[in-house]
């Protein structure tokens, strides 16, 4: 499932009155009487990739709730709330709880599509055409942004390491760089060599402490795409890596997340960077010097063995 963050971009998105012809509401499953959710606020989403809906979203919280409706339960948008939160942190901590519920969502969602005119989802929250949303990062403020330098080998020979690292060289990024793909970059006017970089994101679903390289992946919720982007002069020039790397919109996410369970093995990957429609960049997870499976369990050791 791709997951995603999404905004409503204009006032009356969700649940509207008035009936269309031969809508659901006909059904008795009482739509209208779902409250609307305000622009600007926050939801978590799932893309629909087929189909004559491709490009939509579905508001997965939402479209649990009309389900529940359907089904005459109680208090269905409580219900909603406990099972699959709207938002994405919440949403991780739910674990797999909220997973289950969010490939149910989506199933009823797209079964409804296919038995019912898309206006009545929209007119129920359910789904939403893409330009009526502004897509998020998909973990707008992750606890811990904890990146990798120099993994790959050709980037590291770029650089002029003359051998590879011997343990995973680790570096912090603020989650306030954190911004959504479709928000713009902002060169800060002390830097003058501002540079991109393509990356694998892991986000992890819960708390990864002492965890081995055979159950690392076990502790990752999903996978997406990140742009670490770098003052280089601040960084290399004046010694000041963790301001040349946190930069406010320094660190662009999304614009989905795939859950791990479509993504299994994330050993051969394709990271690919382009600009203004060019190739710039291009690499294989199977190229990294350390595997994400090590680099993990690295990154959640409290201390390395043999030292106290």
């Amino acid at each position: 499932m791709h997951l995603l963050t999404f905004e409503r971009c204009s006032p009356g998105s969700g649940p509207r009155g008035g009936q269309a012809e031969h809508s659901m509401s006909d059904l008795g499953l009482g739509f209208e009487e779902l409250e609307s959710t305000m622009p600007g606020t926050h939801r978590l989403g799932a893309l629909i990739q087929l189909g004559p809906n491709a490009g939509a979203v579905v508001d997965l919280n939402r479209a649990l709730a009309v389900k529940l409706v359907g089904e005459d339960v109680g208090a269905p948008e409580a219900e909603a709330d406990s099972l699959l939160p709207p938002d994405m942190l919440a949403f991780l901590h739910g674990g797999a709880r909220s997973l289950e519920a969010a490939h149910a969502a989506f199933a009823f969602a797209a079964d409804a599509l296919e038995r019912y005119d898309a206006p009545d989802l929209r007119r129920a929250g359910v789904v939403e055409a893409r330009g009526q949303v502004r897509l998020c990062a998909p973990l707008p403020r992750p606890g811990k942004i904890v990146g990798v330098a120099r993994n790959y080998l050709a980037h590291a020979t770029e650089r002029g390491d003359a051998a590879p690292p011997l343990e995973p060289v680790l570096f912090l990024k603020a989650p306030s760089a954190v911004i959504g793909t479709e928000d713009e970059i902002v060169l800060p006017a002390a830097s003058k060599q501002v540079d991109y970089e393509g990356e694998l994101a892991a986000v992890i679903g819960r708390l990864a402490r002492d965890v081995s390289p055979e159950e690392a992946l076990a502790y990752v919720a999903g996978y997406c795409a990140a742009n670490d982007v770098s003052a280089r002069d601040f960084q290399n020039e004046r010694g000041q890596h963790f301001i040349g790397k946190s930069c406010d919109t320094f660190a662009p996410l999304g614009p989905v997340m795939t859950t791990s369970d479509e993504i299994p093995d994330p050993g051969d990957l394709e990271i690919r960077t382009t600009v203004s429609g060019e190739l710039r960049q291009s690499a294989r997870s199977k190229e990294m010097i350390f595997p994400l499976p090590e680099l993990l369990a690295f990154a959640s050791r409290r201390r390395r063995p043999g030292y106290p």
